[in-house]
């Protein structure tokens, strides 16, 4: 298994933007539709702003009208970790990258039933496209 990343506030501040920051580091959630991430063809893969690990396949994502990226699943089952989430009231599952903590989103059952039924709703900010992968 790889060893986490770990690393001080200060140096995931230094690395991030604000934004991001909030969203990774501090279990935040960006504004619905404020991402950039429209669902194409192209090929590519989603990686974690923090840490560059490989999370999401475009193949996979889809327009779920939530306004963040959907996937109906994670690259591997090693890319993510889900936590049982109870704040701001709710009963919720956490999604987080395996190898850095970085919170990414929820997962909900939701998704579309010709796939896998799940709906992993991710924040824009917590993530970076490299197209051709």
């Amino acid at each position: 298994m790889r060893k986490k990343i770990e690393k001080s506030d200060a140096e995931w501040q230094a690395q991030l933007t604000p934004e991001q920051y909030r969203v990774t580091r501090q279990q935040g959630t960006e504004r619905p539709f404020s991402g950039d991430y429209q669902v194409t063809d192209e090929h590519g893969i989603y990686h974690c702003v923090c840490c560059n690990a490989p999370l999401f396949e475009n193949e996979h994502k889809f327009e779920a009208h939530c306004g963040w990226p959907s996937f109906d699943r994670p690259l591997g089952h090693a890319c993510v970790e889900e936590r049982p989430d109870d704040s701001h009231g709710m009963q919720r599952t956490e999604v987080v990258c395996a190898h850095c903590d970085a919170h990414l989103g929820h997962v909900f059952p939701d998704g579309p039933p010709e796939s896998t039924g799940l709906r992993y709703c991710i924040n824009s900010v917590s993530i970076a496209f490299h197209p051709g992968e």
